[in-house]
């Protein structure tokens, strides 16, 4: 198909001043496009010693050559970056934990580095982000391509809302999707969101047809898909040659602005963010993948924190003293037990047993061990297993004072009646073998950032909560959320 181009003379000259931005008042009739030279071919000059200002500098200077397009809609898409830049840099700064990474692990694959802009298009950059049709993370991965690319999720992990387990996905997602369409980054931009079977069936259709194949030729793509590759090239451009738009980029490191610090043993979200002294949410955003308020019950937590924390880590005193704040039960299945009486017993839930467990159906096997969560705090000690032999004199009540239990816990432990008579000799448990009386329901409150598309029944599915106890903890009365709204959300601990 031919194509017509227009020399994109009107953006090159357009002189910008002040705060404010004009947005650009260039005309494209329709099916007209402009091309324009890559922004890296106006540089004059290369750092030397591989020394960049900044992750923009290293961004443009080592990115693809690839000509882009430049037609009516992505104009549309820049004006609308252009319409407020205040609003602009601070969208662009979300990225400010996390570019490094992307660019390096772009970098690693020989990947074109403007794609690190894509998490921009898919999510604003914001881990939590979980848009109406299940698609998750910064890269917004749909499930099953999650599993593809090793994603896990479990009962405490979602992978897929880990800003860096899902950027090694998603870059060796790019890479394949890169190497199928013969390293052509406008397929690779539409494959991404569209799918790569849906786009390599279009590109047969037009080969069938004798027609071409570029992105622009292909028909009845998804609207999604049509919008998808002018909303990139109007980042790129805007980002690229920002000053040409007036836009100050915001300062973001060409080095790493988080540390990677591994802790032993299990450890709350918000134990770490006291001991950092630093704000739960940012940490919940750096380690996005934790579902629950603790890490998982594993030998060590990976965490990651900013670099200006890792002080704490290089003291003398080491920071293991605040792990393993959560107690464990090894609960070996005995003849009658039932996962709904081991939840009554332990008060938790059915659907948490099995779950940590990896447990499918509702069967148990007697001898079988099964894992129960408990929470542990100073006024919450849990009794080594202990034996009461009964003395003469010895009564319900007196076993229960001397132990400082309630009869009726006595009583359950050891499956008898309040009245019965004790016979001397006779061994009652008095310790942890039922441990149903040592079971504090704990909660956590996590700060939760509404995203477009929520509503309270959504999030407190989301969380497994009620909507009550969503307008009870924020004073909702007929509560309208809006998207970057931050409410309260108190979750079980188990």
């Amino acid at each position: 198909m031919e194509r017509q181009f227009l020399t994109f003379i009107a953006l090159i000259l357009f002189v910008f001043s002040g705060c404010q931005q004009n947005p650009i008042n260039t005309e494209i009739k329709t099916n007209e496009l402009a091309s324009f030279d890559d922004s890296i071919d106006r540089v004059t000059s290369v750092p030397k010693n591989n020394e960049y200002k900044d992750i923009w500098e290293f961004m443009i200077l080592n990115s693809d050559k690839t000509q882009y397009v430049i037609d009516s809609k992505t104009l549309s898409y820049m004006n609308n970056h252009l319409s407020d830049i205040d609003q602009f840099h601070d969208y662009l700064n979300d990225s400010y934990y996390f570019m490094y990474f992307v660019v390096q692990e772009l970098k690693k694959k020989d990947l074109p580095l403007e794609l690190a802009l894509l998490p921009y298009i898919e999510s604003n950059y914001d881990p939590f982000s979980i848009s109406s049709s299940g698609a998750v993370g910064i890269w917004q991965f749909m499930p099953r391509t999650g599993n593809l690319y090793n994603l896990d999720r479990s009962w405490w992990n979602e992978d897929r809302h880990d800003p860096f387990k899902s950027t090694i996905a998603a870059v060796e997602y790019l890479d394949y999707l890169y190497k199928r369409f013969d390293k052509d980054i406008y397929h690779t931009l539409a494959a991404y969101n569209a799918g790569p079977s849906l786009l390599g069936r279009k590109i047969k259709k037009n080969q069938r047809k004798k027609l071409e194949i570029d992105f622009w030729s292909l028909d009845e793509l998804p609207a999604q898909t049509k919008n998808y590759i002018p909303k990139f090239i109007a980042l790129r451009e805007v980002v690229f040659n920002s000053s040409n738009y007036g836009v100050n980029l915001p300062k973001i490191p060409n080095e790493n602005v988080v540390v990677k610090i591994e802790i032993p043993g299990q450890i709350e979200v918000n134990t770490l963010s006291e001991y950092l002294e630093m704000k739960p949410e940012l940490l919940y955003k750096l380690n996005a993948g934790y579902t629950k308020w603790a890490s998982a019950p594993e030998d060590v937590s990976i965490f990651f924190i900013p670099i200006e924390k890792h002080y704490f880590f290089l003291e003398s005193e080491n920071p293991s003293a605040i792990s393993n704040s959560i107690n464990w039960i090894s609960h070996e299945v005995q003849r009658g037990d039932s996962l709904w009486e081991l939840a009554k017993k332990y008060d938790t839930e059915v659907s948490v047993i099995k779950q940590i467990n990896y447990k499918n159906d509702n069967l148990l096997s007697i001898g079988s061990t099964l894992l129960i969560p408990l929470g542990k705090t100073e006024s919450n000690k849990f009794i080594p297993y202990e034996m009461h032999i009964v003395s003469e004199g010895d009564t319900l009540w007196s076993i229960a004072r001397k132990y400082n239990l309630e009869i009726r816990d006595i009583t359950k432990m050891n499956s008898i009646d309040k009245n019965s008579y004790l016979k001397l000799g006779q061994q009652l448990s008095i310790g942890n073998k039922n441990i149903h009386r040592n079971i504090e329901s704990k909660k956590r409150t996590i700060l939760y950032s509404v995203k477009q598309g929520d509503n309270l029944f959504k999030i407190s599915k989301l969380f497994d909560v009620s909507i009550e106890s969503i307008n009870k903890l924020n004073e909702f009365d007929n509560a309208v959320l809006m998207p970057g709204q931050v409410i309260k959300i108190s979750i079980r601990a188990f």
